[in-house]
């Protein structure tokens, strides 16, 4: 098990510091992407030359934490050019990705992949199989349709609106789901009817549908939308929930980028469908999960359009949502053999030594 808080000095440090002129560097606090962030070791130079600029030098530039986005990216990349000379490399945690592409040509990096958020769950979600805060799924009793917690909404979350919109001008039954959505968004500070409008251009009335619902909506004994990436909680809610609708950080633009997010459900033993970017799931499965295709359609996966991707996803939870509550309990039977395989895949060692391997992998063709 690596702690994430240490992957950076305990994981890499050693191996970046083992060879001369070598340098690694990574962004604290977590979350930030800012230049003046980067923390940057070892702080003192190998030779009687400016080592920054030696273009013998190493440099290892850690953006796992976040996506890449360009705004972020021209200000951080382009300072740290300025800075350090020589061999750039640039890891992060996005796969077959467009923006780390463009950002690597453009600023002269080396490209370099690795699951940093699939350590970051192991490390956020350890301990949780040996409790018993969730019943066992074949103990429960499905009385609703799906769980869905949501907190930022607007900005590059707006997939989370583009679902909403769609559930409410599909009919959802919002009394058969589960389902948190605030009034304003919390990462934005922007009321929902502002954040919908750059929205208008696809679905003109989105605010006028968007607005009709009676916002904010809390699960049971809460008054916000509390940040709750860490841990895991809603036990009650998704033990009466055929799935957990997953709504990940990055649901545009080509790339594959999953967080800890999509592995709660697993990590409460719960089915799930996923609105990411394209390819999300068959992305999880490569490291060995699996997922519901042979229960519910899971071709929205394939759907190369952003906005019919998540139209898709609405569709597919409005057309489970109108099963009666029998039919649900008999689809959650059928997910349970996949329920178990994941539950087991992550706590068993199995998915760490998968990462294990991909983590020394990247070290080696690193040259550390």
């Amino acid at each position: 098990m690596i702690r994430i808080d240490e992957i950076y000095c305990n994981t890499f440090l050693p191996r970046v510091q083992a060879k001369p002129l070598q340098d690694m560097h990574w962004f604290d606090p977590f979350g930030s992407v800012k230049f003046e962030h980067v923390m940057s070791l070892p702080k003192v130079g190998w030779s009687e030359e400016n080592t920054m600029q030696d273009p013998r030098a190493k440099h290892f530039l850690f953006w796992d934490q976040e996506p890449l986005h360009p705004e972020s990216v021209t200000d951080t990349l382009s300072r740290f050019c300025k800075l350090y000379f020589g061999q750039r490399h640039l890891i992060t945690s996005e796969r077959d990705s467009l923006a780390v592409r463009d950002a690597c040509a453009t600023y002269g990096f080396q490209s370099h992949y690795y699951f940093f958020h699939g350590w970051a769950a192991l490390d956020w979600f350890r301990g949780y199989d040996r409790t018993f805060l969730m019943l066992p799924p074949e103990q429960r009793t499905i009385t609703h349709t799906m769980l869905m917690p949501n907190r930022i909404v607007a900005g590059r979350r707006q997939h989370r609106l583009i679902l909403f919109y769609n559930f409410l001008k599909k009919h959802l039954n919002f009394k058969n789901c589960l389902i948190s959505f605030p009034a304003v968004c919390p990462g934005e500070n922007l009321p929902i009817e502002v954040a919908v409008q750059p929205l208008q251009n696809i679905y003109p009335d989105i605010s006028a549908v968007v607005t009709s619902k009676d916002l904010p909506l809390h699960f049971k004994n809460e008054n916000d939308h509390p940040m709750r990436s860490c841990w895991l909680d809603l036990f009650d809610e998704g033990a009466s929930s055929l799935l957990y609708l997953v709504t990940e950080t990055l649901a545009q633009g080509q790339r594959l980028h999953l967080t800890e997010k999509t592995f709660k459900p697993i990590c409460m033993r719960m089915p799930f469908v996923l609105a990411g970017t394209r390819g999300s799931l068959r992305y999880l499965r490569s490291y060995g999960f699996r997922t519901f295709g042979h229960v519910w359609d899971e071709s929205y996966d394939d759907e190369p359009d952003d906005v019919l991707r998540m139209e898709r996803i609405a569709s597919l939870i409005v057309g489970l949502d109108e099963l009666p509550r029998s039919a649900k309990q008999e689809l959650f039977v059928e997910c349970m053999e996949t329920v178990e395989h994941n539950y087991r895949h992550f706590y068993d060692g199995t998915f760490e030594r998968i990462l294990w391997r991909e983590l020394t992998d990247m070290m080696e063709g690193m040259g550390v």
